[in-house]
């Protein structure tokens, strides 16, 4: 199965993007303009999310890896710098740790190498097989932006509600028990990929502690936080957020 992609821009250097749990490609338009005049940018949607079909092969981030490992190779792409938020961080620190001569520079936004307790994520799993991703799409929302945001940009946030509430059930699924699943603090030593850790200043999903735990797990890590933003920081604080990747990626 090739996963849903567009490749974009006509930079030397490939820049990969993946998106969080029940996102699409579109996610990342707010970083297009910057991004694309310096990078070739492939974005790509998880399994189950967006154009890409469900797998039912998919049981863990690992498989979630080296599904993008597989569309590198088709599109003939063996060195790439990788940025990923929440989920999509999650699988770019699995590629980073188990490729890491594939990996040149690595992005990691509001993400965390472990994301317990498991029982919520498997609670959630059964909640949206059952009623559909709608079902928790007010509550993953009201995560993704902060009040202030959603009193200010309604139609963005009605946008993304939406794009989340077209999930597949059994594609968003999938994912949650890949999270539940998840535990990548023991191969976070394992990292050469110089790697900058982004999060928001409020998100509820990520803790301090989680972003302690990439900053002190990855050799040279070093953070980024974003004032007024919560989990989708890409989003609700795009500039600032393509300011500090660009820093990063751009760095000799």
């Amino acid at each position: 199965m090739t996963l849903h992609h567009r490749v974009e821009g006509d930079g030397a250097t490939v820049l990969v993007l993946g998106g969080s749990l029940g996102s699409t490609l579109a996610m990342w338009e707010p970083q297009l303009p910057s991004l694309t005049r310096r990078f070739r940018v492939v974005r790509y949607d998880h399994p189950g999310h967006g154009g890409s079909p469900v797998d039912e092969d998919v049981h863990s981030i690992e498989d979630l890896g080296r599904r993008v490992l597989a569309l590198l190779d088709e599109l003939a792409l063996e060195r790439f710098d990788y940025c990923g938020l929440s989920l999509g961080g999650m699988v770019g620190m699995w590629l980073a740790a188990h490729a890491p001569d594939r990996v040149g520079r690595l992005v990691l936004c509001c993400t965390a190498p472990e994301l317990g307790p498991p029982e919520g994520w498997l609670e959630r799993a059964a909640a949206v097989r059952r009623d559909g991703v709608a079902s928790v799409a007010d509550a993953v929302v009201g995560r993704w932006f902060t009040n202030a945001f959603h009193a200010a940009q309604p139609g963005t946030v009605a946008r993304h509600r939406a794009m989340l509430a077209a999930t597949p059930a059994e594609g968003y699924a999938r994912c949650c028990e890949a999270i539940a699943g998840l535990d990548l603090r023991g191969a976070l030593p394992r990292i050469v990929a110089p790697t900058l850790v982004v999060t928001g200043a409020d998100d509820p999903v990520v803790d301090p502690e989680r972003t302690r735990a990439l900053t002190d797990g990855i050799p040279g890590a070093y953070h980024v936080e974003l004032a007024g933003a919560a989990h989708l920081a890409n989003v609700e604080q795009a500039k600032a957020f393509d300011t500090a990747i660009l820093e990063h990626l751009e760095a000799a």
